[in-house]
């Protein structure tokens, strides 16, 4: 008898964190595949006409390595305005994926043809929200998948009370914002697309935060032990207007990160790894700040400066500052000249205690090293999953997306992190001074409350390795979810 095929369709907006995100949830989903059927993920990607690292070389290796894990490239479209005229990433990405729409539905309706059979289930990022409606009128279920944690998917599900409640922009909202849930905070710390109401981001993600009802589930990229009272405050409906008091089913199904397997262009061992392999244990202060992370030429010599008076041991990955010239967040950033950027002699003066590396470093494999002791971080969701899983105590430096908001829930909810700023320098936006970077470089590493952050970090990436364990919490949430595929398709 001939295996009854069963394709899940997955659909990440352009970015490399997004990406990884969701060949790590095709990853899992493939691990509890039954031998009764043929089960088989698709992924729709997009060329997108700006800067999102490289990934053909990651499809290339994903496709060798696992070839139930199909990519679907959608063609491509030219957007109405060049790239740089945007007024930031998240403008460009929803005019680029709503641009996509046409294809979106080509495509699912080619897989589904070629298949020969129907689609089990159209999972979407929150990027990708015009598809939701193409999803649903060719019936097929259509779920979400939230990149960030519970705490960021349970402020979204509040957005729409903060729109009726709130006059005016958030930005210029002075009172303390109170989110079921979650630690109390100010509103300017609520993620950077919400502060504007008149903007083009607030609408769609408003638009967002109404049609999350309508999903027909949502896969969080965290785990039950990490954020307990938001996920009780979210699944309670304590999130949701009354007129809509029970939230779609919440599957949380992380951590879901790459496996630190990842690789130079080169192949080989990454210099940085063999330069921590000298160095003692937890004495390092790994300092990177994703993708598209950067600071002006100025940030980076006070963080130079800070960090050779610290006196800690360091390995610090530094990116071109972004043009004064143009808006080049969209293009590939150049190399950068070290001897430029950083203070005249200060590779040879913190030679052997500090290593600064060019544009990139296999973070995975940095965390996962028994020489890192810390991480400063732009708290990037992907980036502090990774650290919990290592076990590694984090310094905050929020710059961009929901990632202040993840510093909050880090600092003041779950305490597992110390932050690089306090609420007066971040709402200046000014520098960062040397003595700051000496002052929490050292706190990270030497205070007695890091000694307790660092007890909390070990429990929770405890409780990281028991979700994705045998009848752990996250294989229970992924087993929900195959149950509800079939209750679909039976119904």
């Amino acid at each position: 008898m001939k295996k009854e095929e069963e394709v899940v369709v997955l659909f990440p907006s352009p970015g490399m964190g997004h990406l990884i995100s969701m060949v790590e949830l095709g990853k899992f989903i493939l691990s509890l595949n039954q031998s009764s059927s043929s089960l088989s993920i698709v992924i729709l990607t997009i060329d997108p006409p700006f800067n999102t690292g490289s990934t053909s070389a990651y499809i290339s290796t994903v496709s060798a390595q696992v070839p139930s894990i199909r990519f679907h490239t959608l063609p491509p479209i030219t957007l109405p305005n060049d790239p740089s005229s945007y007024p930031n990433i998240e403008s460009i990405t929803f005019d680029l994926l709503r641009l996509h729409d046409p294809n979106v539905r080509s495509a699912l309706q080619s897989i589904s043809l070629s298949t020969g059979s129907n689609i089990s289930a159209f999972i979407i990022d929150l990027f990708c929200s015009s598809a939701f409606s193409i999803g649903i009128n060719l019936n097929i279920p259509t779920y979400h998948f939230w990149t960030s944690g519970i705490g960021c998917l349970s402020c979204f599900f509040y957005f729409p009370q903060l729109h009726e409640t709130i006059p005016g922009r958030l930005r210029d909202w002075k009172q303390i914002v109170e989110i079921p849930g979650l630690p109390s905070c100010a509103a300017i710390d609520l993620p950077s697309p919400m502060l504007d109401r008149d903007s083009y981001p607030y609408n769609k993600f408003l638009e967002l935060s109404l049609q999350l009802h309508d999903s027909s589930g949502i896969l969080v990229n965290s785990f039950d032990s990490l954020e307990p009272d938001s996920l009780k405050a979210l699944q309670g409906g304590l999130c949701l207007p009354d007129k809509l008091p029970t939230p779609p089913a919440i599957y949380c199904v992380g951590p879901l990160i790459a496996s630190g397997r990842e690789k130079s262009s080169t192949d080989v061992r990454h210099e940085c790894l063999t330069w921590l392999d000298t160095q003692p244990t937890r004495s390092v202060v790994y300092l990177c700040f994703g993708s598209q992370g950067a600071f002006s030429a100025e940030q980076l010599k006070e963080m130079a400066v800070g960090l050779e008076k610290s006196g800690q041991r360091f390995l610090w990955v530094v990116r071109s500052p972004p043009s004064k010239e143009a808006n080049d967040y969209f293009l590939p950033r150049p190399e950068p000249d070290l001897d430029t950027l950083l203070p005249g002699g200060y590779l040879e003066r913190v030679s052997g205690r500090g290593m600064v590396v060019k544009s990139w470093a296999p973070q995975v494999s940095v965390l996962g090293h028994e020489s890192v002791g810390a991480f400063v971080t732009h708290c990037g969701w992907n980036s502090v999953l990774e650290a919990v899983l290592a076990g590694v105590p984090m310094v905050t430096w929020p710059l961009y997306a929901e990632q202040r908001h993840n510093k909050v829930i880090l600092v003041e909810g779950l305490k597992l992190a110390l932050a690089m700023m306090n609420e007066e320098e971040e709402e200046e936006g000014g520098l960062v001074m040397a003595e700051t970077v000496e002052r929490l470089v050292r706190e990270i590493m030497e205070s007695e409350e890091a000694k307790s952050i660092r007890d909390r970090v070990r429990v929770a990436r405890g409780g990281a390795l028991a979700a994705m364990g045998e009848e752990g919490s996250s294989l229970t949430g992924l087993t929900k979810f195959k149950e509800s595929l079939k209750r679909r398709s039976s119904s």
